[in-house]
């Protein structure tokens, strides 16, 4: 007779922590490495001298390129080759914050570098966002995600503390020793890439299989939605970092008090997401969509106060709104899209929001100089809640959460 099998604990059944250890603190390092490196460079831009269109040149470069090969790198992901672009992803983001920190010495140095940096990212998102998927069962596809987005709040607050840390007391902090940080912490990102487990071979589709076309894909009920909302999310983010200090100009306001709230805005982002598999299991991902994008509508209306103490609660809700919304849109378009072409619907997400972070600073400049500042954050409360009655109107997905959720 055969011993009786000792039942495993449910976590040990439905995550493969082999796997999803390294893969988290892959995600930590590879947002370490970002936000020092492209603060880095910024700050180098202004040692160089460089004027206002150089800056938004070699900022609109880490976008760029992504744009036009991410597509290819997700029908790569989608042949099973995950893990591989997580290396070719770690190598070029090593490459370049090392030619980063030998070699910063002329505009175009600075915009060609922040080029292989950016594509390197969009190889390590991509790739990310696939092994979390294999990381764990589908009845805990939530978990894996939250998790996943908890370690890119941390990493992208490490990296602020690091540069406060190394630039404490100076106006323009020493870049020679963040770029070395940087490379270090580049080195570290790609170790634990290299742990990463690939897909067995016979997992893996065969080179010249069909692949689902990109059109079919988007017709799919639900998932252009879902990819819109992302954008939107991302954007809204994105836009606040930009535009916050120029509204706290406008109304006096001193700078500490805005490094403060867009902080208090990171802080409630992380803890929001750390509740974030525990909400969607409990309320449900529809009601959950709606009220955390209505609820950062309302929070970016409260802006419009002219009050400090309001100021503080509104960027705590937005924090809170988007920290949830962000990775219910991430998740979504692994529930809406299908299994085999998931890798191509990822490439997409992060197509659509490097194209959101390229043109819409240059929409909300448009509306900023004939509305003022605060219409910015407006027009990011019009989206906000336009997306959730979107959703909220559309299909549900085939997969994960039952309907009545």
């Amino acid at each position: 007779m055969h011993a009786p099998t000792k039942p495993q604990p449910a976590d040990i059944r439905h995550f493969d922590w082999r796997l999803l250890v390294p893969l988290l603190i892959h995600v930590i390092f590879t947002h370490i490495v970002i936000a020092v490196v492209r603060v880095s460079t910024s700050y180098r831009s202004v040692e160089l001298d460089l004027n206002v269109m150089w800056l938004g040149a070699i900022s609109a470069a880490f976008a760029i390129l992504p744009v036009f090969v991410a597509l290819k790198v997700g029908r790569f992901i989608d042949r099973g080759y995950d893990a591989h672009a997580a290396w070719i992803g770690g190598i070029m983001m090593l490459v370049a914050s090392i030619c980063l920190w030998l070699w910063p010495i002329s505009a175009w140095h600075l915009f060609f570098f922040t080029v292989l940096l950016g594509t390197g990212h969009m190889f390590l998102m991509a790739a990310q966002q696939m092994l979390t998927l294999r990381s764990s069962s589908a009845a805990r596809r939530e978990s894996a995600f939250g998790y996943f987005m908890v370690a890119i709040s941390a990493g992208q607050g490490l990296g602020p503390l690091i540069i406060g840390w190394v630039g404490r007391g100076t106006t323009v902090p020493p870049t020679g020793e963040l770029f070395v940080i940087g490379v270090v912490a580049a080195v570290l990102c790609l170790a634990f890439a290299l742990a990463l487990r690939p897909q067995p071979p016979a997992a893996r589709r065969i080179a010249e299989g069909p692949l689902m076309p990109v059109m079919t894909l988007l017709r799919v009920p639900g998932l252009l939605p879902i990819l819109l909302a992302s954008v939107v999310t991302v954007t809204a983010s994105d836009l606040l970092i930009i535009y916050l200090p120029l509204l706290g100009a406008e109304r006096h306001i001193d700078a500490s008090h805005i490094g403060f709230l867009l902080l208090a805005k990171s802080v409630a982002a992380l803890i929001a997401r750390a509740f974030y598999a525990r909400l969607i299991y409990a309320v449900g991902r529809r009601p959950l969509t709606l009220g955390s994008a209505l609820f950062s509508a309302g929070a970016f209306l409260l802006l419009a106060v002219p009050s400090l103490p309001a100021m503080y609660v509104a960027a705590i809700a937005i924090g809170l709104g988007l920290g949830i919304a962000s990775t219910l849109t991430l998740s979504g378009v692994a529930e809406y899209s299908p299994p085999q072409a998931r890798g191509t619907a990822m490439s997409l997400r992060i197509t659509g929001n490097r194209l959101g972070l390229v043109l819409m600073p240059f929409v909300a400049g448009i509306v900023a100089a004939g509305a003022g500042v605060l219409a910015i954050f407006m027009l990011n409360a019009l989206t906000l809640a336009a997306c959730a009655i979107a959703l909220q109107r559309g299909p549900r997905p085939n997969t994960g959460l039952p309907p009545q959720a």
